[in-house]
């Protein structure tokens, strides 16, 4: 059976590679002339001289934390070299805060058992430099363990319709509270205003990454040891053809081709043509606000819940990335580093620690020694160097005002760690149109206050279309790889069943939690049934026992 994939991104790779293992006849089309979507690296157009390759640009950022299970399995899948895909991802070791005119500092490592413990934590682990009071640390310790104690139900029902500045109370708190604990994590993470935010999404987010790190084994975050493409996407893509995918490039869709009842075909332009294009079944992985676009009358009359799917698509946001050039190296942190209190939100990460076995001097001119790559986050508030939005900036000021942005967080002290005469080159995504008003070809999605409810299913109404992108419904809940990842799986499993044929289904996981929080949501789930808010004072004994008394005399 055939089927057609309209994306060539992480979810329309995804979902290519389960399907061609189960013997269906895959075809990708893809708008762009290279896949990936989000997380490529491309080469920077004209900057390699003399036979060397152009430097490697990225579109933003990426990394892959230990509760990444879906993307991490299929890249343990695709074979490289004497092993996987996944043994190019390398551990840091770190996170740094950095902050302006101000020393850094390093976020705690020790996995928090209790309420006690959490308190202790953010009390002794958070110097007063920061400006936190100590019933800031408190309350916001406090709140980690409302989250990592709430019961799922509570948190889907409850929480998907606060956001995160009201769940965390940041209007009794401290400008520091707010910058580090409420806004900090919600544009660093999700590029999301944390008067929007959910609380659903960027809770469940935030205390994975906690358990991540309290788990012994492997780092809470990993990233590739090469530039995207080069240890990742080119490698599947030759597995992927070598297996009989078949890829269309510079192939945007046009429209699905309706019957009463399904699609019977796909327009798809290529070289300047329409093409119609004829399959079992038809997989969308666009993105988002490409797919709302697609979504024409003829689809909603089969499926007009189809309609949540163009009102999700406004709640999108700019999250990019450029890199920084070096002639000499520069180790920040063995890690990401998080500028705190810059108004573009910034985070970064030096890449030749971590790029061991790629030569820099086969790049660009042969002087780079070098990358820092670095992410904004917040392209509406206005920086320090012209008082103006990145997206106000033009190209050339929206460098100078990152590059005197990470200067003023991390030369201090007394020490210089960047410096200008290091600078060589530099790269901004070139999804960034500079034509007025200024345009995003790729903004991602945030998952903004009841937004929950607008996600569509990887199955559709219509019987022979099927959903796979970061905005599907998934465990992970956040646009992210791992994300389209899981939607994919999900999108192929309802394939498998539609065609009828006998085929093992692909693995979907939940988050992880541990099981000695199992006893505390369990609780907190006997007071949301009873309509009650969560509580740090858990039921004490003799009400467990009433229960118990109750349940056996229903039985008896």
């Amino acid at each position: 059976m055939k089927v057609a994939i309209f994306g060539g991104g992480v979810a329309g790779l995804s979902a290519a590679h389960e399907l061609i293992k189960r013997k269906f006849d895959v075809e990708v089309y893809e708008a762009t002339a290279v896949p990936g979507g989000k997380a490529r690296s491309v080469g920077v157009p004209g900057s390699g001289k003399d036979g060397r390759k152009d430097l490697p640009g990225e579109h933003g950022f990426r990394f892959f934390p230990r509760f990444y299970k879906h993307v991490v399995a299929t890249m343990g899948d695709i074979p490289y070299k004497r092993g996987t895909i996944a043994d190019n991802l390398v551990e840091t070791e770190r996170i740094r805060l950095a902050r302006f005119d101000k020393g850094s500092l390093i976020l705690p490592a020790r996995f928090p058992r209790s309420l006690k413990d959490l308190k202790l934590i953010f009390d002794r682990g958070l110097d007063s430099g920061l400006g936190l009071t100590t019933q800031d640390k408190e309350d916001f310790a406090l709140k980690v363990w409302q989250l990592m104690t709430s019961c799922r139900e509570r948190r889907k029902n409850e929480y998907e319709r606060i956001s995160w500045w009201e769940f965390m109370d940041a209007d009794s708190h401290s400008v520091a509270y707010q910058t580090i604990f409420v806004k900090g994590l919600t544009r660093t993470l999700v590029a999301a205003r944390a008067e929007k935010a959910s609380t659903k999404t960027g809770g469940d987010i935030f205390i994975q990454l906690i358990f991540d790190i309290a788990r012994p084994g492997i780092s809470s975050d990993r990233i590739l040891n090469a530039p995207t493409n080069e240890a990742w996407i080119d490698p599947w893509m030759e597995h992927l053809k070598k297996e009989g995918v078949k890829f269309y490039f510079n192939a945007p869709l046009k429209k699905f081709n309706c019957t009463k009842k399904n699609i019977s075909s796909a327009t798809v332009t290529i070289n300047n043509a329409d093409n119609e294009v004829k399959a079992d079944f038809y997989l969308a992985a666009m993105p988002v606000e490409v797919m709302a676009k697609k979504i024409d009358k003829d689809l909603l009359t089969i499926d007009p819940t189809l309609q949540s799917i163009i009102t999700l698509s406004d709640s999108v946001s700019w999250m990019n990335g450029c890199q920084f050039y070096l002639t000499e190296n520069v180790d920040i942190c063995k890690g990401h580093t998080i500028y705190i209190d810059t108004p573009w939100a910034l985070t970064s990460i030096s890449q030749k620690q971590f790029w061991l076995d790629t030569d820099l001097s086969k790049y660009g001119d042969g002087k780079i020694k070098g990358v820092l790559s670095v992410d904004i986050s917040d392209w509406d508030t206005p920086g320090i160097l012209y008082n103006k939005s990145a997206k106000d900036c033009i190209k050339k000021e929206i460098i100078d005002e990152i590059w005197a942005q990470l200067k003023k967080s991390l030369n201090v002290e007394g020490k210089v760690v960047l410096e200008d005469s290091h600078l060589h080159d530099w790269y901004l995504d070139a999804d960034i149109e500079f034509e007025i008003p200024k345009k995003n070809k790729e903004p991602l999605l945030v998952n903004t206050v009841n937004s929950w409810n607008l996600r569509p299913y990887s199955y559709t109404r219509v019987p022979n279309l099927f959903l796979a992108s970061d905005y599907v419904k998934t465990y992970t809940d956040l646009a992210t790889m791992e994300g389209a990842n899981e939607a994919a799986r999900r999108a192929v499993n309802n394939i498998i069943d539609s065609s009828g044929i006998w085929s093992r289904k692909c693995k979907v996981w939940n988050l992880h939690e541990p099981f000695w929080l199992s006893l505390f949501r369990w609780l907190d789930f006997r007071r949301y049934k009873k309509g009650l808010v969560w509580n740090q004072r858990f039921p004490l004994f003799f009400e467990l026992i009433q229960d118990v008394i109750v349940f056996f005399k229903r039985i008896f």
